[in-house]
């Protein structure tokens, strides 16, 4: 296959479309004046030169940890401009989630919402190569911040008020243009590298399968530090020449007013946003909207047919994909509306198999089995895990990336995802790395052994966590409330179990591996502990 993959760097489509449609309007934040394509450009420039001013060299790591604001993406565009690296940091992450990330990125450079400096005081100590952090927003004051011992804090202005000057640095789609962190079973989350050829793919692909034109106008409320937000919306409106409309968070109550004001064309939701905007109090204008297009993940055959009456969508799209393997399965723009179906294989770049979890060999037309991918062209694809060789080796076993999802492939060669077949717990959206759940439960004075599983709450919901707990000889049973007191202030709010129960011994193999299958085929139980059933309230920050 020859193709040119020259201009697949964010900074040459900024440059493209600035030259193409500079005064287009591109970005905005919520209710703020438009960007246009040229000032983009611009600003990208400001960040890129700011970035280097301070000593930011080709192929360092820096670490964004920031709400969804326009100040997320000059980051990201200034630093790939001159060869670094954003890590993209989840806006919950503290205590050892929070110093894993930035202990494994190596970052000396840091861009935080000035709320997560006390998350970041906290673990000073465990994260000696951070030096300086820049914090967007009002001007800072001593008292609007923690003490740090020796972490410097400045002003983001500072690095926006470099010149726009244009930068020459020879960045290439096959060098790193981003890392994510993605959850872990056996150990902690893993940092994603990816070339900025994969991260292209993510908005091109968008971009052809749902037929964005310089017309369209996206609604991106989810975050940006995920693939959804930044890579396969974001981006997909820069390839597109089309614009796009940012908000702080995702809000059920407003989503589809925002829709509305906004005059959105196409927007994205993940998960259990369909259930929040559905449950939303029904108004006689919700299907006054501009809405051509949802890209929904996953979707029933109710859940498409009340968007579809309520909100009057006339197109829905599915996919299939993973932060490590860019999506490989879309649904073509005039396939037929089947929930479940996540789409056929972009064979143009990928390759998809269902195999046998156990061999790696393909399984016949329809059969369910493990799906597993593998790119047609080089740097398409994630090019490991940080520092974790073992891991990346793992799960291209076979010369295979093993998805650790179950579907099916029908006789039309389309993709039908079942289920996940690994450990790996997702609720609301969230990858949740069951080790690290669990690292944190052993900290605890009283508690032994810990084991993390993914449970479902009722018939056809997402998972909810399970924390099934050992406790030390002769340790008093704490009360589970106050355990989850102990945990609330060290993991992401998302992570925090929703049942407790205390086990007498944990199911294991002779090798003493624990067997999470029993425990999740066992399920919940009369003596589990349910934090919803007794108003234990975990909030965002809380």
């Amino acid at each position: 296959m020859a193709t040119d993959k020259s201009e697949w760097v964010i900074g040459k489509q900024l440059d493209r479309q600035a030259r193409a449609r500079g005064d287009a309007p591109f970005v905005q934040f919520e209710d703020g004046e438009p960007y246009t394509f040229a000032d983009a450009q611009a600003m990208s420039y400001r960040a890129g030169n700011g970035f280097a001013r301070v000593g930011v060299e080709f192929g360092d790591n820096v670490a964004v940890m920031m709400n969804n604001c326009l100040e997320w993406l000059w980051c990201w565009w200034g630093l790939n401009r001159i060869g670094a690296v954003q890590v993209a940091i989840n806006t919950a992450y503290r205590g050892m989630f929070m110093t894993h990330v930035l202990v494994n990125a190596g970052a000396r450079i840091g861009v935080m919402d000035r709320e997560f400096l006390p998350w970041l005081a906290e673990v000073e100590d465990s994260v000696a190569l951070m030096e300086t952090v820049f914090v967007p927003g009002e001007p800072l004051a001593a008292g609007d911040m923690p003490a740090f011992k020796r972490i410097e804090v400045r002003h983001f202005d500072e690095l926006m008020a470099a010149p726009a000057e244009p930068i020459d640095v020879d960045v290439r789609y096959s060098d790193i243009g981003m890392i994510m962190y993605t959850s872990g079973t056996t150990g902690p989350s893993k940092g994603v590298l990816m070339p900025h050829a994969h991260l292209y793919l993510f908005g091109y692909g968008m971009q052809l399968h749902l037929a964005l034109t310089e017309a369209d106008r996206y609604y991106i409320c989810m975050p940006l530090f995920h693939a959804q937000g930044s890579l396969m919306q974001t981006y997909a409106t820069l390839i597109a020449g089309a614009s796009a409309v940012l908000t702080k968070f995702f809000r059920a109550s407003s989503w589809i007013d925002d829709v509305r004001k906004y005059k959105a064309t196409v927007t994205n939701a993940l998960g259990v946003m369909n259930d929040f905007i559905l449950r939303q109090p029904a108004k006689p204008t919700d299907a006054d909207n501009d809405l051509r297009m949802l890209c929904a993940v996953p979707v029933t055959a109710d859940t498409v047919e009340a968007f579809r009456s309520r909100f009057n969508i006339a197109q829905f799209s599915e996919l299939f994909g993973m932060t490590e393997c860019n999506i490989p399965v879309n649904r073509p723009i005039d396939a037929p509306a089947e929930p479940g179906c996540t789409g056929k294989v972009w064979d143009e770049y990928f390759e998809v198999i269902i195999a046998d979890p156990q061999t790696d060999e393909e399984l016949p037309t329809g059969e369910v089995g493990e799906i597993l991918i593998r790119p047609k062209e080089p740097f398409c694809f994630m090019r490991g895990y940080k520092d974790m060789d073992e891991h990346t080796v793992s799960t291209w076993r076979n010369l295979w990336f093993h998805s650790g999802d179950a579907g099916r492939m029908d006789e039309r060669g389309y993709l039908w995802y079942i289920d996940r077949i690994k450990d790996t717990i997702r609720r609301r959206g969230e990858n949740i790395s069951s080790y690290e759940v669990e690292a944190v439960f052993l900290e605890h004075a009283a508690v032994a052994e810990a084991a993390a599983v993914a449970v479902k709450a009722d018939a056809g919901g997402e998972d909810e966590v399970l924390v099934c707990i050992v406790l030390k000889p002769g340790a008093a049973r704490p009360d589970p409330a106050a355990l989850l007191d102990y945990c609330v202030p060290r993991m992401p709010y998302f992570a925090v179990p929703r049942y407790v129960e205390f086990i007498d011994e944990i199911p294991k193999t002779p090798s003493q591996k624990i067997q999470k299958n029993k425990l999740r085929e066992r399920g919940l139980s009369e003596a589990t502990w349910d934090r919803e059933r007794v108003g234990y309230k975990v909030t965002r920050h809380g």
